[in-house]
């Protein structure tokens, strides 16, 4: 099949429901199925001598664990959950198939299906550039154009930044709500609302021990904001007042969420 030609009804899609039942049928008849809501159309199998690592990631945003098959996906998951606009996700959400020019079916699973705050959708797939064979790179262009034919995005995603990445991975060590302290968090958005260095904006507030886990809960919660990509998160780090998240990921209110 040429990228360029695809159509909805030329794609298969398979998915399991959040009940636990199989479905399939063209993708141009299936696409408005919540898939940020199904089960993983895959197990995440775990066996000695495995070369790559699956788990699950327990998600704000979705109040929820989402799975994941290696550490970078592990990563992606923790942008997404950190993305302001992302208001759920699902991994492993179908399988696309389709026939290719030489009449072979081709079978493909994205890693992730994410729902943002508009209403639109995101596919996405993990796979660093050096990883890229051409049958891959033919899967993706082919899932790329599925995906344009039903109004959704495509994304192929690799290793992210590394400085953006420790921090967001810091900051997801904070991202449960029960680090919430409603009095604290109060001090210190008022403390911070014209900007100061992490650590005396903390120690304005109190026991530097009690304040930053919750100074890390609102930065993870962009109630504060800072940069993250020019470097690690120091003392010295530049922390003002931010917008709270547009998506799900306060999940300060979210009882399903607390539960987790």
């Amino acid at each position: 099949m040429d990228a360029c030609e695809v159509s909805a009804e030329d794609i298969e899609l398979e998915y399991v429901s959040a009940g636990g039942v199989r479905e399939r049928g063209p993708l141009g008849c299936l696409w408005s199925v919540r898939f940020e809501s199904v089960r993983p159309e895959r197990r995440f199998p775990a066996f000695r001598g495995q070369g790559n690592w699956c788990g699950w990631y327990w998600s704000a945003t979705c109040g929820g664990h989402v799975g994941y098959e290696s550490w970078l996906e592990r990563d992606r998951l923790m942008l997404l959950d950190f993305d302001p606009l992302v208001t759920s996700m699902s991994s492993q959400p179908f399988r696309l198939s389709w026939a290719d020019l030489g009449g072979k079916r081709v079978r493909h699973t994205p890693d992730f299906f994410v729902r943002r705050a508009d209403g639109t959708a995101l596919v996405v797939d993990v796979r660093p550039d050096e990883r890229i064979e051409p049958q891959d790179a033919v899967k993706f262009a082919v899932t790329a154009a599925a995906c344009r034919s039903v109004g959704w995005d495509f994304a192929r995603v690799g290793t992210p930044d590394a400085v953006l990445m420790a921090n967001v991975r810091w900051l997801a060590g904070y991202r449960h709500p029960r680090v919430h302290r409603p009095d604290v968090a109060d001090r210190l958005v008022e403390i911070f609302v014209d900007g100061a260095g992490l650590l005396d904006g903390a120690r304005r507030v109190g026991d530097q021990i009690a304040v930053l886990p919750v100074l890390f809960h609102l930065l993870w919660r962009r109630v504060l904001t800072t940069d993250l990509e020019s470097g690690l998160l120091s003392a010295d780090t530049q922390v003002r007042h931010g917008e709270v998240r547009e998506g799900g990921g306060d999940a300060v209110a979210s009882a399903a969420a607390a539960s987790g």
